[in-house]
């Protein structure tokens, strides 16, 4: 367990580095930290953004073995996601040991990326169990074009 759990803190920090040195600095001055409240309250996420609005839930998994996602992953994101009062979008960060980092979204971060409103009519809405992985520079693309329609 406390392997298990250094693991996923080391991990988490390692998102905020890349999500730092991708997006924070003068040009938007976006800075990010673990949620320390996830582990006393349900349906957060591991990362947050000194930006409310900052588009997505982040969850940051670290494995030392295996192929894919375990479902739990994108359901417990997804959770959280659902249950934040900005309509915020899920992001699934993983990797096992050896292996890049992949990065989840919801089709609708990528489909509806300049005009995605999580308020809108729920029949044009994307379903979240549909999702797309990418590497680390799509992804910073996908999160960039977000926050350029913010």
């Amino acid at each position: 367990m406390v392997n298990s759990r250094n693991k996923g803190m080391g991990g988490e920090r390692e998102i905020i580095a890349v999500l730092t040195d991708e997006l924070g600095g003068s040009a938007n001055g976006l800075t990010f930290q673990r949620d320390i409240n996830q582990y006393r309250q349900s349906d957060l996420g591991d990362i947050i953004c000194s930006d409310p609005d900052f588009p997505f839930v982040i969850e940051v998994k670290r494995k030392r073995a295996g192929y894919g996602i375990d479902p739990n992953w994108w359901d417990q994101v997804c959770a959280a996601a659902l249950a934040t009062e900005r309509g915020k979008l899920p992001l699934l960060v993983y990797r096992y040991d050896r292996l890049p980092w992949r990065w989840r979204f919801p089709v609708a971060a990528v489909a509806g990326m300049d005009n995605y409103l999580p308020a809108g009519d729920i029949h044009e809405q994307y379903d979240w169990r549909y999702a797309v992985e990418c590497d680390q520079m799509t992804a910073m693309m996908i999160i960039r074009e977000h926050l350029a329609d913010a």
